[in-house]
């Protein structure tokens, strides 16, 4: 049963099941979608990209949700908030991926405000964190349009150079009293 986590005016925001495989693995293999990962991921990496995620709700209620369109319930990328390891400390990292299909539609920015709000709602965290390479132009200006701040800058021998940003329960909130 897929367990709906959120919905948006255009998306469904859900925990993902085995049975996203196949969407997962187009995805994820494909190398233009990927371009800031060092390669594309292979079938195993496809499923373990599940499996971490399943693993995580069970955990800490937390993980890549499956992003689904509304209109047709396409797959359409997936967002949300895992453990990663940013520049040695083990941080809440909002994640976003969205298949080169649906890019320039405001999809990713859709979905990570959404998180941020049920994040900030509904856990403890006080802070939320995001990192990409520093070529990632996308990605960068998504994490600063929902409210994200620059924090810092490292060189991860696995990414290479790499930028942090931030955003904490105080700062969410401000940002939202304003944009009423």
């Amino acid at each position: 049963m897929k367990k709906v986590i959120l919905r948006t005016e255009r998306l469904t925001l859900r925990e993902y099941t085995p049975d996203d495989f196949d969407a997962v693995y187009a995805m994820i293999s494909d190398p233009v979608t990927m371009s800031h990962y060092p390669r594309p991921y292979d079938e195993r990496g496809a499923h373990r990209w599940i499996d971490w995620s399943i693993e995580n709700y069970a955990e800490t209620g937390l993980g890549w949700w499956a992003i689904e369109l509304n209109d047709t319930g396409e797959f359409i990328g997936d967002c949300g908030i895992t453990p990663q390891n940013i520049d040695g400390e083990m941080l809440s990292e909002l994640g976003y991926h969205i298949d080169k299909k649906y890019w320039r539609r405001g999809y990713g920015k859709e979905a990570a405000r959404a998180t941020l709000e049920y994040v900030f709602s509904n856990t403890d965290l006080e802070t939320v964190y995001s990192y990409t390479t520093v070529g990632n132009v996308a990605s960068i200006r998504l994490a600063e349009s929902v409210g994200m701040k620059k924090i810092k800058e490292f060189d991860d021998g696995h990414y290479g150079k790499t930028v942090v940003f931030a955003v904490t329960k105080n700062e969410w909130t401000a940002i939202n009293k304003e944009n009423r």
